[in-house]
């Protein structure tokens, strides 16, 4: 076999571009809001909007319940928490189901669909000039964004094990870019934009922009990878599979058709999803209070964090385009393995960091990790499932991601607070026992 056979050909090759390409252009456009949401809360909080009353009356109900300090910025942390929660919770619920939708329609209609459904809510937040409206643009981008889980089950169709891995990582890769340089463009136009109370509209804009050019890669360049002959007839027999959440940690919507995996692999699968959830409840809870701990500890302000989530966007983004795009297929449950072993002494060194050099050792470790726990977990699920059960799998999977990233923030800010930094993170660390021993399961299944 020749090595481009073993990479899945220049078609896989093509698509995989495609789809990097695509889904840093999302990315952008998703991510310049981040360093603005602040700025954008302190706006909306000066009006008499009874949707933002609202809204802080429960931020404050939760800061007086587990005794965070009233201070102007852990205000705009929380309630920034509590915008992305909501987010988190959309994508939750609509995941699973526009996956399953591309199994019977394709991924083409679908990414279509969703991109301009974004479209939309750009345009939104760009005329926006009450919170009602800002909220209505963050509510139709939680139910829109499904172009992660769709680009995750195109590079899922891919027939080559190795194209298939090699696409996970450089998703990541896109990930890391995305998150690095989003939010830097996104504060640059902001601050020079000269637009007063207008200031994030060419963010918007800029949004919309790349959302548009997005739609121009889906709509001419990328090619359908669900073929005719394995697009799904008809969807899950019950539709309750795709919205109960005992159903999708059980991943029934795959696991109760009649071309539905042996039972060894519907366990594993079962496992996998476990292990994705509990890392990224752990993981997720860790990004958001490590705000908490660098304002407070190191007096950090936010140009010092942007710095630091910067470091941590560019270490990422060399290890998945250097390291986990190489990873061997049958390798993969090993380096996860590793991986959140690492978490174990970076959560301690960063929880209990007296210096920056401390703090900045325990980033590595945790850059590390993050840079190679999703794409490998998103390969191993997308070996699971019949060609056209890939969207459902991969949807399903974004869900628990979704629904970890919604509950994660709360409870590690609960016992950030209640019980201090360093019980919170040395707690966490030891944690991760646990999707260590699902792994450890994990392997004995594959071996059996």
């Amino acid at each position: 076999m020749t090595e481009s056979q073993e990479d899945g050909g220049p078609f896989s090759s093509r698509v995989i571009r495609i789809v990097f390409i695509s889904l840093l252009l999302d990315l952008l456009g998703f991510t310049l809001i981040l360093p603005l949401l602040p700025s954008i809360l302190d706006h909306y909080g000066q009006t008499e909007d009874t949707v933002y009353q609202s809204l802080q009356s429960i931020v404050d109900w939760f800061r007086e319940a587990v005794g965070i300090p009233m201070e102007r910025k852990y205000n705009s942390v929380l309630f920034g928490g509590l915008i992305g929660s909501v987010f988190s919770l959309l994508q939750f619920l609509s995941s699973p189901l526009t996956g399953a939708a591309s199994d019977r329609y394709g991924r083409r209609p679908l990414l279509i669909l969703t991109t301009l459904g974004l479209m939309s809510s750009y345009a939104i937040w760009a005329v926006s000039r009450s919170f009602s409206m800002f909220l209505l643009f963050r509510v139709i981008g939680g139910i829109c964004k499904g172009n992660v889980s769709l680009c995750t089950a195109v590079v899922a169709d891919l027939p080559c094990p190795k194209a298939r891995n090699r696409g996970m990582a450089m998703i990541g890769v896109a990930f890391s870019l995305g998150f690095t340089v989003g939010p830097l463009m996104g504060a640059y136009f902001a601050v020079n934009s000269g637009k007063g109370e207008e200031f994030y509209k060419v963010p918007a804009l800029m949004a919309l922009g790349f959302s548009a050019a997005d739609l121009f890669f889906i709509w001419f360049l990328l090619p359908e990878t669900l073929t005719k002959d394995h697009k799904a007839s008809s969807g899950p027999r019950d539709s309750g599979d795709l919205l109960n959440p005992v159903a999708l940690f059980h991943f029934s919507a795959v696991t109760r058709t009649d071309d539905s995996p042996s039972k060894e692999r519907k366990q594993k699968l079962r496992v996998l999803g476990l292990v994705y959830f509990t890392y990224l409840f752990l993981f997720s809870g860790l990004e958001f209070t490590l705000c908490f701990l660098t304002h407070q500890r190191f007096q950090f302000t936010s140009m010092q964090q942007g710095k630091m989530f910067f470091f941590i966007g560019v270490t990422m983004a060399l290890i998945q385009g250097g390291y986990a795009r190489r990873i061997k297929p049958g390798q993969h449950i090993k380096i996860v393995g590793v991986a959140i072993t690492a978490l174990i002494p970076a959560f301690v060194l960063i929880g209990l960091a007296w210096n920056l050099t401390v703090l900045y050792i325990g980033l590595a470790l945790y850059s590390f990790a993050a840079a190679v726990v999703v794409p490998c977990l998103s390969t191993l699920v997308s070996d699971h499932g019949s060609a056209s059960q890939k969207g459902t799998v991969m949807g399903i999977l974004r869900s628990l991601g979704a629904l970890a990233r919604a509950s994660g923030p709360i409870v590690s800010s609960s016992v950030y607070w209640i019980a201090g930094a360093e019980a919170c993170f040395i707690l966490s660390s030891a944690v991760f026992i646990v999707p260590l021993a699902l792994l450890s399961s994990a392997r004995r299944l594959k071996e059996e």
